[in-house]
């Protein structure tokens, strides 16, 4: 491998391998003839379209003249290979210190602040690095920490983070955008998130999301979840940080440098005067991030020192694989957009219909057999329709003094000849079914009450219950709606609308004075079941796809 870079490049002197990485493997070398050292990144595409992209990509990113950008000195293709001749830092990555001795409040906002400067360079010339993390902030011997890597993941998967059948990430997902693990169109926003993420995790030693599972899973993370607070970090520092993290990229930095006078100035106001002289890491400062540290900066401002901050666990990064490209697909591809809302939307309007109107399809009253004859309550023939006020004493003449009531066979009681209904007089409302029992036959007949529904369980009952079912329902859809994960919100909203449709059919059964009938209280509750759960899988993959 060594010889075939050397080949390719017969004005360096190659030598062994030094590194590797997402996105490919380095070399160091040496200019015959300047005898200046540099690194050699070997990019394995063999893709002619990616090969075409590398070379349009590699005159922009030989362009780029910044203090803390990695330059990159030559640029050479082959039949399979991409290689780029940088300089060679020989004063460690970001990592391994953060990784080793551990890095200071002061030394992470000055790492911050120089990462910040190469990217705003690099975003003006038109480059997104897409790959922000510690192992791509290097050293010089100087202790000058410059940005290496501008453009590569841009090249290779233009615009997409890719992700192999395997479910392998090329790059490292720990740090990217939730735009970025979508594919969707990236701007700077992209690499701001990223920065915002190296700074969080220098801050606190660890990462804003669990860094445990899988590539897949951690992208899903950042997509539907919101960022752990920063907890630890005074509020002017963990409040700028947080806002670089914020999902939507509308809501972060306009640009790289924007951000950097904020981390600026609440370095400041956090740390103290001079704290950046106290980091020992030269920056080059932008006239508008030097003003920011000015203008905090308070001679009886008290000096704060902190202790070293190392990491928590090992960057989450896998070596690039070069045979995995063929395999390549765009990450939203594996993260599947959910289906569009409008169908479930759609079947729960209908559903919603269905059930408003069911209840006002049921006719006034029941036709009932006659099974007994000559029955009378308050002297009205029980052959039709017989109107009762349950609050005064009820006269049965030819019958056993007494008779049940239900509502589409639920029972509610009994009225006793002679006797008022203390109870029965604000349970019952609107019309029900009353049954006479003797010699084993019964005589069904339709109660019409005096009381206002309204004033009875069944009216202001039924209408409480449908509030309760109603506002559940809309918990459970503000909840997705905030992009909370709620897999069997669909489910859980089942009952409650069957409870919302049973509900309405009996408020309006009240209401209009209709003879409660099972099969329409059956087919309500069915449509409120329905309605329920399409609303909520419609706000569920409203929210997936925003």
């Amino acid at each position: 491998m060594t010889a075939d870079v050397g080949a390719a490049l017969p004005q360096y002197a190659v030598g062994n391998k030094i590194g590797s990485g997402g996105m490919g493997v380095v070399f160091e070398g040496v200019h015959r003839s300047l005898g200046r050292a540099v690194a050699i990144k070997r990019l394995v595409a063999g893709d002619p379209d990616v090969n075409v992209r590398f070379d349009r990509e590699a005159r922009v990113l030989a362009s780029l003249d910044h203090p803390h950008i990695v330059p990159v000195y030559d640029y050479v293709q082959t039949g399979q290979d991409n290689l780029l001749v940088m300089e060679k830092l020989d004063g460690g990555t970001v990592y391994s210190r953060f990784h080793g001795a551990g890095l200071t409040g002061e030394q992470s906002c000055a790492i911050a602040l120089a990462m910040l400067a190469g990217l705003h360079a690099a975003h003006q010339a038109g480059v997104l690095h897409l790959d922000v993390k510690p192992k791509n902030l290097l050293f010089t011997s100087a202790g000058v920490m410059k940005v290496a890597d501008f453009g590569i993941a841009q090249v290779v998967s233009e615009g997409a983070t890719l992700v192999t059948h395997g479910g392998e990430v090329l790059g490292t997902p720990a740090y990217i955008a939730p735009e970025q693990a979508m594919g969707n169109p990236l701007t700077p926003a992209a690499d701001i998130y990223a920065a915002g993420t190296v700074l969080y995790e220098l801050l606190s030693g660890d990462l804003p999301f669990d860094r445990t599972r899988g590539a897949v899973s951690m992208m899903r993370q950042r997509v539907f979840t919101d960022p752990r607070p920063l907890s630890g970090i005074p509020a002017p520092l963990s409040t700028v940080v947080m806002r670089s993290l914020a999902r939507d990229p509308a809501e972060r930095y306009r640009d790289a440098e924007a951000f950097a006078v904020d981390v600026a100035g609440a370095a400041t106001a956090v740390f103290g005067p001079g704290w950046l002289d106290r980091a020992g890491v030269p920056v080059h400062l932008a006239p508008r991030v030097l003003t920011a540290i000015t203008r905090q900066s308070r001679p009886d401002a008290p000096t704060v020192a902190t202790p070293p901050i190392r990491g928590a666990a090992p960057e989450p990064t896998r070596t690039f694989d070069p045979h995995a490209l063929k395999g390549m697909r765009p990450a939203r591809d594996l993260l599947r957009t959910a289906p569009s809302p409008l169908w479930p939307g759609l079947v729960a309007a209908l559903a919603l219909v269905v059930m408003a109107v069911l209840p006002f399809l049921a006719a006034p009253t029941v036709d009932h057999p006659t099974t007994l004859r000559d029955v009378t309550v308050n002297g009205q023939d029980v052959s039709g329709p017989v109107t009762v006020d349950l609050s005064e004493p009820v006269a049965i003449t030819g019958a056993p003094p007494s008779f049940t009531l239900n509502a589409a066979g639920i029972p509610l009681g009994s009225v006793e000849a002679g006797e008022p209904g203390p109870l029965l007089r604000w349970l019952v409302g609107g019309a029900v079914t009353g049954e006479i029992t003797e010699d084993g036959r019964v005589q069904a007949f339709t109660v019409l009450t005096r009381q206002h529904p309204m004033a009875s369980a069944m009216g202001a009952g039924s209408l409480l219950l449908a509030l309760f079912a109603l506002a559940y329902i809309e918990s459970l859809a503000r909840a997705l709606r905030r992009g909370h994960r709620r897999p069997a919100a669909p489910v859980a909203a089942v009952p409650l609308g069957a409870l919302l449709g049973a509900s309405v059919w009996m408020l309006v059964s009240a209401l209009t004075v209709r003879e409660p009938v099972a099969a329409y209280g059956i087919g309500a509750a069915a449509a409120g079941a329905v309605a329920a759960a399409a609303l909520v899988l419609a706000t569920a993959w409203a929210a997936r796809r925003r």
